[in-house]
């Protein structure tokens, strides 16, 4: 009688890794390694590990900074960072969304380390403090996730939206001046919002009508709003041209003044932050839960999505695929120009050229960064905000020259997409137009 032989169960097979992958590996060892040192170098040269920080907007007889231990909070960043740079090298770091709160953990890390030994061992007679970063973080984020989410908006449904910064630079223009004309803020933001959707209009005419290279079309819109916001900024008439416009233009609404709710704005730390701000800051705060019940929630969302993975199939079921894009793409201007009024209605409430300064090809990386998620789009953009507002917050301190920090927004911008964005998967369709059979 023969023996049964049992075959053995195959060995668990190890799953491949493409090259992407393996180059995603290497990039996160290697950012993660580099802020690790840093964060470790800041922490062993603070000598005097007492900073100074006040929680107020001012310094009063109730409010006055007080010293704590920044050292400690040096040593906690290390051992984030370091333990960041473990998971990286043992390639435990997530491949989806959840990837960017490590993103965002190795960032902030960074920038505490670097907050509290920039302000740390002052030699001067009178030291500077550390102010809470958050409201300047808040305040400076409009333009970043309105345009951010205008982004989310345009590439879901298939349209490559490089125009952000037009928007951004229309927007502001036009709330400076019907702001100005009207003397009324919120008709600013209403001018600043349809200008959006003007430089919107022409992008859809270019790319869902003609079906020209909706990058090429974005690039030129760029150049258009640039030229065309300096050519009208010069046709002001001077005060002997026409004394009496001139004095309206250039004399325009006091900024958006911070509406405090009572109570909220009591919290620490993120009371003032979220809850004593101007209505443009409200509804920049509300705009991601909105846009994410728009795509996800609803029936337009679903349609929105899928005339950006598979406009074919979403035609045959009856879906006017150029339509949606349309609404998509004009939704998005909307949002993307009343994001440019920050920087007129907003704050200064005069307009200067070339205002947005290159802060639309942030949003366009926080989009990226986010992965096409309104939640992750804004949570990159608003870490580009706080990066924005160090050269707000570093100002009273030179230990690092000024021009350096003013390149900080810019340079965590190429690095947050060269090192952590990774493998990433657009939109089936996004940039390519749609013809019907």
């Amino acid at each position: 009688m023969s023996a049964t032989v049992t075959p053995e169960a195959p060995a668990a097979e190890r799953p491949v890794r493409d090259r992407a992958d393996k180059l995603r590996q290497i990039k996160l060892v290697v950012t993660f390694a580099i802020v690790f040192g840093l964060v470790l170098w800041m922490a062993i040269s603070i000598d005097n590990s007492d900073v100074l920080f006040l929680n107020a907007a001012s310094p009063d007889k109730d409010h006055q900074p007080e010293a704590f231990n920044g050292l400690r909070l040096v040593w906690v960043a290390v051992a984030v960072s370091g333990i960041a740079l473990l998971a990286a090298a043992a390639n435990l770091v997530p491949r989806n969304g959840w990837a960017l709160l490590v993103y965002l953990a190795v960032g902030l890390s960074f920038y505490v380390a670097f907050t509290v030994w920039y302000y740390a061992d002052q030699d001067s007679a009178v030291e500077a403090w550390i102010t809470n970063p958050l409201p300047s973080m808040v305040k400076y984020s409009p333009p970043l996730v309105l345009g951010a989410l205008a982004g989310v908006i345009c590439e879901r449904a298939g349209v490559i939206n490089i125009a952000i910064e037009a928007q951004l630079v229309m927007g502001a223009f036009f709330g400076y001046v019907i702001s100005s004309l009207a003397y009324s803020n919120g008709a600013g933001m209403v001018g600043a919002a349809l200008a959006g959707v003007l430089v919107a209009l022409v992008l859809g005419l270019f790319s869902l009508r003609y079906h020209v290279d909706q990058v090429v079309v974005g690039v030129v819109l760029i150049a258009l709003a640039l030229g065309l916001t300096t050519f009208l900024l010069g046709q002001i008439p001077t005060q002997q041209e026409n004394e009496s416009l001139n004095t309206l233009l250039s004399d325009p609404p006091d900024p958006l003044t911070p509406i405090e709710i009572p109570g909220l704005s009591q919290i620490p730390v993120i009371g003032r932050a979220l809850f004593n701000q101007s209505i443009l800051v409200y509804i920049t705060l509300l705009a991601p839960i909105v846009v994410w019940f728009l795509l996800y929630q609803t029936r337009w969302g679903l349609r929105v999505r899928s005339v950006g993975e598979h406009p074919k199939a979403a035609d045959t079921v009856g879906i006017k695929v150029n339509r949606v894009r349309w609404q998509a793409v004009l939704l998005g201007g909307g949002l993307a120009g009343l994001g440019g009024a920050f920087y007129t209605v907003g704050s200064s409430g005069s307009f200067t050229d070339n205002a947005a300064n290159g802060q639309g090809f942030m949003a366009l990386a926080a989009v990226i960064m986010g992965r096409w998620h309104p939640i992750g789009a804004t949570m990159a953009a608003f870490f580009f905000a706080l990066t924005a507002a160090m050269k707000d917050d570093f100002g009273l301190v030179t230990k690092v020259p000024s021009e350096l920090i003013a390149v900080a927004p810019y340079l965590a911008t190429l690095i947050a997409v060269a090192g952590f964005v990774g493998r990433v998967r657009t939109p089936a369709a996004d940039g390519q137009p749609y013809v019907k059979d």
